[in-house]
């Protein structure tokens, strides 16, 4: 329960922090900064994920007494990976190559991968041993530093690379405070195992290079956007994206970060028939939280853009991500509810199937839909492509005979989430205001919670039951 509180409010906080950057900076300015941090994440991805998702499947407590060349590897790989990324970083700043980015621009976004993949394979750490309090500090103390460091710097210079850099100094910061914590004694370098780490790089290979090719398409849509319309248009479009994927992310990371583990465990103890009952069971949680927040969040977007989001982005906010949340929607059904199927089978390539499809379509659809005096059509192929990536990656999941969530589950998520649409719907034709807001998000929570206790949706009753039989 604490990783999983700590896991929720570091999604919240990530969420403030972005909409208060996007104050102080402004449309432009934000613009070159969501181009900045896409371009760090994408470098995060490609360079670093595969020991971040190792270190959640391969490494415990038992490995850390009975096998340290595990950490030993991942240190040694993680290390390797920074020589190369800081080299490549500032041969590309100082080649004289026209880029979207200035030399410092791309330098701070170089920083900002190295440091935000060092804080997940850290986390990650702490996660895999169990360890909630030096995961919740790590956290807490990257938030708190984050508030006054990324924040403040974009409020102080109304400046991307100063708001980025306050960002690399708000890991550094939280990093220090779990860095003896998380030490394994004899987990040397030199003690890293080749075969070790060309396993893990299979494993987490194809995961990543889904990842890459997912995430190119909202980078190269917001680089059509910049060049079409403009730094400011493209602070617009870029902010509905990443609020949107915020806000479904958080959500649902939040429940996967506890329910991969139980598939693991499942996969350790009871064989593949264990693991597939669990990956069904979380399947149905995951399709149970995922869907009503996407209905929520649209629900109640005139109120949230209201009061939420900052006034120079208003207008452009809902209107961008009205076309973006089906495919957000999609994504993250793939990425928390598909994609385990595969991790937990170690057989990840169809997600690199799934990636290449989504992308087909994107190129399609730019090519063929009409444009116009905005980005929208652009927020519309991204929908087109994130679907067809959802339906390739579900197909390909069929292919390897999984357990699925029963078709009851699926019936009652979508009477639930009906009735919490009905319930809530009236208010959204109300003046935007706290008072809507507040009422649309208590009248929803009760609506869909009461109908999913009765429909006993993810087994939601049954569990209850059974936590109350143990404490009687």
């Amino acid at each position: 329960m604490v990783v999983g509180f700590a896991f929720a409010s570091n999604a919240l906080f990530n969420f403030l922090v972005g909409l208060l950057v996007a104050k102080f900076l402004g449309p432009a300015e934000f613009g070159r900064f969501a181009i900045a941090t896409a371009t760090a994440v994408l470098i995060n991805t490609a360079g670093f994920d595969w020991i971040r998702l190792s270190a959640v499947r391969f490494y415990s407590a038992r490995t850390r007494s009975d096998r340290p060349e595990v950490r030993a590897t991942l240190d040694a790989g993680f290390a390797a990976l920074v020589a190369i990324a800081s080299l490549a970083a500032v041969a590309l700043s100082f080649s004289g190559l026209k880029l979207p980015l200035t030399p410092g621009l791309l330098l701070m976004a170089g920083a900002t991968a190295v440091f935000s993949a060092l804080y997940d394979y850290r986390t990650a750490l702490a996660r895999a041993r169990f360890h909630d309090g030096a995961y919740a500090r790590t956290i807490i103390v990257k938030n708190i530093l984050g508030l006054a460091l990324t924040v403040g710097g974009a409020w102080w210079f109304a400046s991307a690379p100063i708001a980025l850099a306050g960002m690399c100094l708000s890991v550094a910061g939280a990093l220090l405070s779990s860095w003896r914590t998380l030490r394994d004694a004899g987990a040397f370098v030199t003690n890293g195992r080749r075969a070790l780490a060309l396993e893990y790089m299979a494993y987490g290979l194809p995961l990543i290079g889904a990842s890459i090719l997912f995430q190119l398409i909202p980078l190269a849509n917001r680089l059509i956007v910049s060049a079409l319309y403009g730094f400011g248009e493209t602070g617009q479009f870029s902010l509905a994206n990443d609020l949107g994927v915020r806000i479904l992310g958080a959500i649902a990371s939040t429940f996967d970060v506890l329910l991969f583990q139980l598939a693991v465990r499942a996969d350790e103890t009871h064989g593949a028939e264990g693991a597939g009952a669990q990956l069904a069971e979380n399947m149905s949680v995951m399709f149970a939280v995922i869907l009503p927040t996407t209905v929520g969040l649209w629900v109640a977007l005139p109120s949230f853009q209201a009061l939420i989001v900052p006034e120079a982005f208003r207008g452009p906010f809902a209107f961008y991500l009205t076309a973006m949340l089906p495919g957000l929607f999609c994504y993250a059904l793939l990425q928390y509810a598909v994609a385990p199927i595969f991790q937990i089978g170690k057989r990840t390539a169809p997600m690199i199937a799934s990636a290449l499809a989504a992308c087909a379509v994107d190129v399609v659809l730019l090519a063929a839909l009409p444009h116009g005096a905005d980005g929208y059509w652009l927020a519309l192929s991204q929908t087109g492509a994130l679907t067809v990536g959802l339906i390739v990656g579900l197909a390909l999941a069929a292919a390897t005979k999984p357990m699925w969530p029963s078709a009851l589950d699926i019936l009652s998520t979508l009477v639930a989430t009906a009735a919490m649409a009905v319930a809530v719907l009236p208010l959204r034709m109300q003046p935007p205001g706290l008072l809507i807001l507040v009422a649309q998000v208590g009248l929803g929570g009760l609506v869909y919670g009461a109908a999913a206790y009765a429909l006993n949706v993810g087994r939601f009753r049954t569990k209850i039951a059974g936590m109350v039989r143990s404490r009687a």
